[in-house]
């Protein structure tokens, strides 16, 4: 199998300054764009063979981020995003970013996956779909969890890239 070439992701000086004074959420934003844009905007398999390891982990976390935020481990794990997210080692990288907490989270959630994920998986309605919150309270406590700790865990992610810029993009 030929081996690709990485990607060439880059992030303009100024656009990353203006979202530097923006906030944490949009220095991580900035960097998430510019590396799904560089991809071809959609987090593929063909994708992540032109990604680094810290790339791909900064794009899954960014759909992790926005899925959470939206419906909860229940509408990740029923958008597709479980094998994903459970079945490769993000927890694992998430706890070498320095996010302890959040990796044992991720890990509490996978369990969960393990449990009830091919249920949740499964075609439905949207009535169906939102029965699914129910019949799998169990998700609540990881959501809420996740929400109380979301601030700190975008900081730690915007330390990480910070500390590490030239893993994610070259700045031109």
């Amino acid at each position: 199998m030929e081996q690709k070439q990485p990607l060439q992701v880059c992030i303009a000086d100024d656009v990353l300054r203006q979202a530097a004074t923006e906030g944490m959420d949009a220095f991580v934003k900035a960097f998430a764009d510019a590396i799904t844009e560089a991809a071809g905007g959609e987090l593929n398999a063909e994708a992540m063979q032109s990604l680094n390891a810290d790339q791909i982990t900064l794009w899954g976390y960014t759909l992790l981020h926005d899925e959470l935020m939206d419906g909860g481990f229940v509408q990740l794990i029923h958008n597709g995003y479980g094998p994903f997210f459970f079945r490769n080692p993000f927890a694992k990288a998430m706890r070498l970013w320095g996010l302890h907490a959040f990796s044992k989270l991720l890990y509490e959630a996978r369990a969960l996956y393990d449990l009830h994920g091919e249920k949740i998986e499964q075609p439905c309605s949207d009535e169906e779909f939102m029965a699914l919150f129910e019949q799998f309270p169990e998700f609540d406590e990881l959501d809420d969890s996740f929400i109380e700790q979301e601030e700190e865990i975008q900081a730690a992610v915007a330390h990480y890239i910070d500390e590490h810029i030239e893993n994610f993009a070259t700045i031109v």
